[in-house]
């Protein structure tokens, strides 16, 4: 199946290896889009037919619940943070909650094992956000191995046409993703916390994302990209 996939594969090398065709038949990870097309078009058959199995499986472990303002907002994604042992991956350029990113901070300084992603849609909207991520290159180095495994991941995603920003905070716990706001136009201060279950398929959006992203692993190459808005003066 992995060289027909790669025959199907424009430069002829997909990516795919057999434990991910594996990880996809037992439903530990989901099929990614393109790579359902191709699967289609490999046995004809439909997406309904192949994947029916991995679809319904988040369904009923989604353990979905709507938080309807910035309080519940916050809390649900100090949770997630403080909760992760794992992996723990975060995505957008717009935060700005002191309490969250301080908490990010503490949670990679206290279990230096827990891999974090970060992955950004453009440049940091916020001089808060730029100053955080300094911070945790100084408090962690992309490059090291030392526990066997890269433990921070930073990625800047340029193209935002072809790849819009998207936002959630997830662990291999719980996650949460931001929505507008349900009580003004202005805000994205509501959200949903999802399951353990979902939240393990957002840890693996995230890492694919990441994988597409330009790498962002120095503090020059951070400070580089400058901040998009300017700071307010009240």
């Amino acid at each position: 199946m992995v060289e027909e996939i790669d025959l199907r594969t424009p430069g002829g090398q997909s990516g795919v290896t057999p434990s991910m065709v594996s990880g996809w038949e037992l439903g530990r990870h989901t099929t990614s889009i393109g790579h359902r097309k191709t699967l289609c078009e490999i046995y004809g058959c439909t997406p309904q037919e192949l994947f029916a199995f991995q679809d319904d499986q988040v369904s009923a472990q989604a353990g979905a619940r709507l938080l309807a303002g910035f309080d519940e907002l916050q809390q649900a994604m100090l949770a997630t943070v403080k909760g992760a042992r794992r992996c723990l991956v975060v995505t957008g350029s717009r935060s700005r909650d002191p309490a969250y990113l301080e908490a990010t901070e503490a949670v990679l300084a206290e279990r230096p094992g827990l891999v974090y992603y970060r992955v950004l849609f453009g440049p940091p909207h916020h001089r808060l956000l730029q100053e955080h991520l300094l911070r945790l290159l100084r408090l962690r180095d992309p490059r090291d191995r030392g526990r066997g495994v890269k433990t921070l991941h930073l990625g800047l995603v340029e193209d935002t046409a072809a790849m819009p920003e998207r936002w959630f905070c997830a662990s291999e716990r719980m996650a949460v993703v931001p929505i507008p706001s349900l009580t003004s136009h202005e805000a994205f201060d509501s959200g949903v916390v999802l399951g353990s279950e979902p939240a393990t398929r957002l840890l693996d959006h995230g890492r694919q994302v990441y994988a597409a992203a330009r790498r962002v692993e120095t503090a020059e190459e951070l400070s580089a990209l400058g901040v998009r808005l300017p700071e307010r003066s009240w």
